[in-house]
């Protein structure tokens, strides 16, 4: 069953220029992963420094293999050292 990950960030303006950049390469290599489906990144309109990234994956395994792989977690980190709070996930099941 395909899932939906929603993964919420802060940073401070003056720091997106570093993140953008780092989410593309985050995006980019998960494409080439199995199970992935899509994805998009916001910016909320009522505050600049949260943004929202939802991807879509075929099941939960391929979204945990993704979640766990070496590649993702050297990104991650680059991300995390830019962010003023910790990167939040949640994973949703489609409603039937």
């Amino acid at each position: 069953m395909a899932v939906k990950i929603i993964i919420k960030r802060r940073v401070q303006t003056d720091r997106e220029a570093e993140l953008l950049p780092l989410l593309n390469k985050l995006r980019s290599s998960a494409i080439a992963e199995s199970g992935y489906i899509s994805g998009e990144t916001m910016r909320s309109v009522d505050d600049p420094e949260e943004y929202l990234v939802i991807s879509t994956w075929k099941s939960l395994d391929s979204w945990k293999e993704w979640e766990s792989s070496k590649q993702r977690k050297e990104i991650q980190e680059m991300i995390d050292a830019l962010l003023k709070e910790k990167t939040e996930y949640s994973t949703y099941f489609y409603g039937e």
